[in-house]
């Protein structure tokens, strides 16, 4: 009897610890966010994919590369919607490093549409030179590649409901995170305080702010989108999760072409599982 209480216990202790809403350190998990982009029949916005490249290009690109998309995949079905000329346009703003040339040099010369972003520095040395030793990510992948325990009994719902924008929850808070440290926390130089990074000392200065990028403006004079670090970091979250899988909208459709394929073939089946069986109960009455 004894035994079996303190099991229960131990096992109410862990659902509460679950359901606490941060972590003994201090780090809070990232809040949810309505992406367009989730659920199985979600899109893309492209204004939004667009303004999220911008926040890059002006914003993050000074030290995060983006090695793994080409300037034309901008323009490709599923993206950010823009055209081939400015494509072009964008691609020849860019030195590309190429050779060597019949004299056995490298040189530099305008983008092509098929070339691939350039890094922001030489080699992995300079890019921690640069930024005190931490290494900035690279952003192709890295909306895919960054998650979170969702802890009990979430997981079994994010099954349910097919929650996959664990990276760009993740992305957002981190941006948005920035917050003056508790008194007598404990930071090393060049360090900031993040309430959703793991320990809550993070060695990228925030990067955003208000005003800080400037959005197209629509037909009454104001801005397409409010020009906030809330709305930065969601526009360049959406941006990243595009880069990480470009081919997400051609993903969800052809999944449900499948369950509907699926569904037709096992109604198929099922009849002619009765009209067979049925067949052999008559034969074998007969």
């Amino acid at each position: 009897m004894k035994k079996t209480t303190l099991l229960i216990a131990g096992a109410l202790a862990a659902t509460l610890a679950a359901f606490a809403p941060a972590h003994a350190s201090g780090t809070e998990k990232p809040p949810r966010v309505s992406w367009s982009f989730a659920g199985p029949f979600g899109t893309f916005d492209r204004a939004q994919l667009q303004r999220g490249f911008k926040v890059y290009r002006e914003v993050c690109s000074s030290c995060h590369a983006m090695s793994r998309v080409a300037f034309r995949n901008l323009a490709e079905p599923g993206g950010p919607g823009f055209s081939e000329a400015q494509i072009k346009a964008l691609a020849a703003e860019y030195k590309i490093k190429d050779g060597p040339n019949d004299q056995g040099e490298m040189f530099e010369r305008p983008g092509r549409p098929a070339d691939r972003f350039p890094a922001p520095f030489p080699n992995e040395n300079a890019a921690r030179a640069a930024n005190g030793g931490a290494y900035p990510p690279d952003f192709s992948v890295l909306a895919k590649a960054r998650t979170y325990e969702r802890g009990f009994p979430w997981f079994l719902f994010d099954i349910v409901t097919q929650y996959q924008e664990q990276g760009p929850d993740y992305i957002h808070a981190l941006l948005t995170g920035y917050a003056d440290p508790p008194q007598g926390f404990p930071l090393q130089p060049g360090q900031s305080y993040n309430k959703y990074m793991a320990g809550n000392a993070i060695a990228m200065p925030k990067p955003l702010s208000d005003g800080q990028v400037e959005y197209p403006k629509g037909p009454d004079g104001k801005p397409a989108a409010p020009e906030t670090v809330d709305q930065y970091a969601k526009d360049v979250t959406a941006f990243m999760m595009w880069a990480a899988e470009p081919h997400l909208e051609a993903r969800k459709a052809m999944g449900f072409k499948v369950i509907l394929f699926l569904i037709v073939f096992a109604g198929l089946l099922y009849f002619t599982k009765k009209k067979i069986w049925a067949r052999v109960h008559d034969e074998a009455h007969a």
